[in-house]
């Protein structure tokens, strides 16, 4: 009886072994760890980092360094687990509990990647442009000269991560209610920079307060701005109603998304398809 336990004892530690192994295995090449998807999963997991290539590239191209994780300022990207519906260990942005706010100013998490798994090209050629542009009506020898702001702004505006679906249902917006208080409550701890200009840095939305007679944070706590969503004003019948918009220079960056005052959020990306 001893040596017959010995003996499913060894098998099972040999079968253990041969997954641990070739799960290793596996991970080291790219290959996706897939668990079935739930109809209530939050979609957000999946959404990549800027300037992330085609997805069946993507899993190959990333070596898995944790270099974007480290020097994002805000923490939104994080790296997937062995459970999640990603290739182990490539990083993600799950934009619910911490958006990407573009508070680093320069796409760091791009330009630190050491593969082009997040390319960098597009938008150093977006910031190359508009500084041609700035150039066109500036003069670089007056004390004024400051081009970088114009290629900022430009290579922000040039990220596709995804999009933004309004679900018009919850929306307070078009169900013609206000907000007042904090979105996410006082124990949320995302953070982000407020696009009004008075933030040098993010800070936490915990500590922000609203008072809005039509909800509209999705469209004025935007940091790509006016090109990406608005608040679309309809009069038919002597009523008065608003729906945000998305349009097309959307980035998917998810700040709208963080923010969203209703649980479930009333806002959710898509992330890119090609």
């Amino acid at each position: 009886m001893e040596n017959q336990k010995k003996d499913i004892s060894r098998r099972q530690f040999i079968k253990a072994s041969a997954i641990a192994v070739g799960s290793v295995a596996a991970i080291g090449i790219g290959v996706k760890y897939v668990q079935k998807y739930d109809d209530k999963a939050d979609f957000q997991k999946i959404l990549r980092p800027p300037g992330a290539i085609l997805e069946d590239d993507f899993i190959y191209a990333c070596i898995k360094c944790g270099l974007c994780v480290q020097i994002c300022p805000v923490q939104a990207i994080k790296l997937a687990g062995i459970n999640q519906v990603l290739s182990y260990g490539t990083p993600y942005i799950n934009v619910r509990n911490q958006a990407c706010d573009f508070s680093c100013d320069s796409l760091q998490c791009v330009e630190t990647c050491p593969t082009a798994a997040l390319n960098f090209v597009q938008f150093k050629e977006e910031g190359e442009k508009a500084v041609e542009e700035y150039d066109k009506t500036h003069d670089y020898k007056n004390p004024g000269y400051n081009p970088f702001k114009s290629q900022i702004k430009a290579m922000k505006e040039a990220v596709k991560m995804g999009t933004a679906i309004v679900h018009e249902k919850t929306c307070l917006a078009t169900n013609g209610k206000g907000f007042k208080g904090t979105p996410r409550g006082k124990d949320f701890k995302g953070i982000y920079r407020s696009p009004n200009g008075k933030e040098a840095k993010a800070s936490p939305l915990a500590t922000k307060e609203f008072d809005r007679e039509i909800c509209d944070l999705c469209v004025t706590e935007c940091p790509i701005g006016e090109i990406a969503i608005i608040m679309d004003k309809t009069e038919s019948e002597g009523k008065v109603t608003f729906k945000p918009k998305v349009l097309d220079g959307c980035t998917g960056c998810g700040v709208c998304v963080m923010v969203c005052p209703t649980e479930p959020t009333s806002i959710t990306i898509e992330p890119k398809k090609d």
